[in-house]
């Protein structure tokens, strides 16, 4: 059996004329003149009047997974992914306290940039907020030249970047 695709004309026996507004694996959406939107089953009984061929609107896992992350970021600020430096990955920070007794650190360098980026994104998205508030200018101002010195005192974790695209920026010097 042949699906039919949308803007299909058929003759339902129960429902009368209408045509296939929609398609799944198991039903065609149909909108019938008298009586509205109705699903059959594909292999329900009905006379085609005008097949529509090819013209089934599907959507692959690919398109509705980078759809929802397009939405997940927009919503949760999340910005492009950023690749470490390949020198660094899979490498490790060791913290050792000044102090003699204490047990040393060892912190995955992933793990560490992982959460830089998630603060730079952080930041940006703050930057993003406070310019489309209802704030006085001065005072976007003020919290604009924070946030760039906040990006200044963070340029130290710049060597962990394979690109320079992605590193902090703080104030250029003139």
């Amino acid at each position: 059996m042949k699906l039919l695709g949308i803007g299909s004309r058929i003759q339902h026996p129960e429902y009368g004329k209408g045509v296939v507004t929609n398609v799944s694996t198991k039903e065609y959406w149909v909108t019938f003149i008298e009586n509205g939107l109705e699903t059959i089953a594909i292999d329900s009984e009905f006379e085609v009047i005008d097949a529509a061929e090819n013209e089934v609107d599907t959507v692959s896992f690919y398109d509705v997974e980078q759809s929802l992350l397009s939405i997940l970021k927009k919503w949760n600020g999340l910005g492009e992914p950023v690749p470490i430096d390949d020198k660094w990955k899979g490498g490790k920070m060791i913290l050792e306290p000044g102090r003699a007794g204490l047990a040393s650190k060892d912190v995955p360098i992933d793990t560490f940039f992982h959460k830089i980026v998630m603060l730079r994104d952080r930041l940006r998205v703050m930057e993003q907020k406070i310019n489309a508030s209802n704030l006085e200018e001065i005072e976007k101002v003020e919290l604009q030249q924070y946030i760039t010195r906040i990006y200044g005192s963070l340029t130290t974790f710049n060597v962990l970047f394979k690109s320079q695209n992605d590193y902090f920026v703080g104030e250029k010097s003139k």
